[in-house]
């Protein structure tokens, strides 16, 4: 691939997941979570129609698409830490992301709505993270396309890095444009 194009799909790089998650790492990971929405909202805040509607890359989604499915994608995060804290080991439905962001809500609802929903979804799932046990971050659930088993501590860090790494593709396109 590209090493321009690469750096604009991963401007802070590709997800990997760390062999072990300390109780300080988790910390943190609940904290960017925590987080996320304040700093969405700040960077698009100022943004107009237009560039709401500019991809943030080529052939990539545009803010407003990349806002919309911040809630898609954490909305399914937050249901897969509830089934793996009360199923065992269940087996996750996958969704098809890229779907998901062509459908009419994504164009007719402005991106405020889209915003308020991630301001609620995030204190729900930073409440429900921050009063689990030891044992329950070891849940697990597994994933159909690529069935492997993935521990609620792994899902942590998959969603900080997640938040920052879209979070990120919006404000290089604005240091790009020169948008204030």
């Amino acid at each position: 691939m590209d090493m321009d194009l690469e750096q604009l799909k991963y401007p802070i790089g590709r997800f990997e997941a760390p062999a072990t998650i300390s109780v300080h790492s988790l910390k943190g990971y609940i904290t960017d979570i925590r987080y996320l929405p304040s700093l969405i909202e700040i960077v698009v805040q100022s943004l107009d129609e237009a560039q709401l509607a500019t991809p943030y890359r080529p052939g990539g989604w545009t803010v407003a698409q990349v806002v919309h499915h911040l809630v898609d994608s954490h909305t399914q995060a937050l249901t897969r830490f509830k089934w793996a804290l009360t199923e065992d080991n269940p087996t996750i439905k996958a969704y098809d992301e890229a779907a998901w962001a062509e459908l009419p809500d994504v164009f007719k609802t402005p991106v405020n709505v889209s915003m308020t929903l991630l301001h609620a979804l995030h204190a729900r799932w930073v409440n429900l993270m921050e009063n689990l046990t030891d044992e329950q971050w070891e849940r697990t659930f597994v994933h159909p396309e690529s069935k492997k088993t993935i521990s609620l501590r792994t899902m942590a860090a998959t969603y900080s890095w997640h938040g920052k790494h879209h979070l990120a593709h919006v404000e290089k396109l604005k240091e790009r444009n020169n948008w204030h």
